[in-house]
């Protein structure tokens, strides 16, 4: 699947979801998020090498976790990431298969996170990132085969922009 990716720090998490309640958008219930991220061992930034992704969240204490293997690859020269996404059973023989492939641990990136769909293919995420200050707001909108990346590139910003945040962040919560 095809997206692009615009997170952003908030200036104020309460004037934000202020914001998004005037126009009818209410978050979910908070989840927590565990990610352990694996690049492959010849690794270079900024060479669309891919990413995978070790989730386990948590949407209730009552229920049991949910273990998702996800491939990322950020495509630099149109601003595109393809992730895809796969929910497993045996998390520790997947992450042995991932050391087996020649991945490496780097880091690891724990979050409660609350999310809201804003349209066709369009979501906002609110994340307050363990070890960080202050909170993070990311949208992403999947892209058809007709999506220009750059235009909607521009929307995921003017949309930030209404809501009265411009404090763009490129890199992945592991490297802030």
């Amino acid at each position: 699947m095809k997206k692009v990716i615009l997170k952003a720090k908030l200036k104020n998490r309460d004037d934000f979801e202020d914001k998004l309640s005037e126009i009818d958008l209410d978050f979910s219930a908070i989840y927590w998020q565990h990610d352990r991220i694996y690049l492959p061992r010849n690794y270079k930034k900024n060479s669309n090498y891919p990413r995978l992704v070790m989730r386990t969240e948590m949407k209730a204490v009552d229920k049991p976790a949910k273990y998702y293997l996800i491939l990322k690859r950020h495509i630099e020269d149109s601003g595109v990431d393809i992730v895809e996404k796969t929910e497993i059973k045996d998390y520790e023989t997947v992450v042995n298969i991932i050391l087996q492939l020649g991945f490496r641990p780097t880091a690891e990136v724990s979050r409660r996170r609350q999310d809201l769909k804003m349209g066709e293919g369009t979501f906002i995420y609110l994340d307050k990132i363990e070890n960080l200050p202050g909170y993070y707001a990311k949208i992403e909108s999947v892209l058809t085969d007709q999506d220009s990346a750059v235009d909607a590139r521009l929307d995921l910003q003017k949309t930030f922009e209404t809501l009265g945040e411009s404090n763009f962040i490129d890199a992945p919560y592991a490297e802030l």
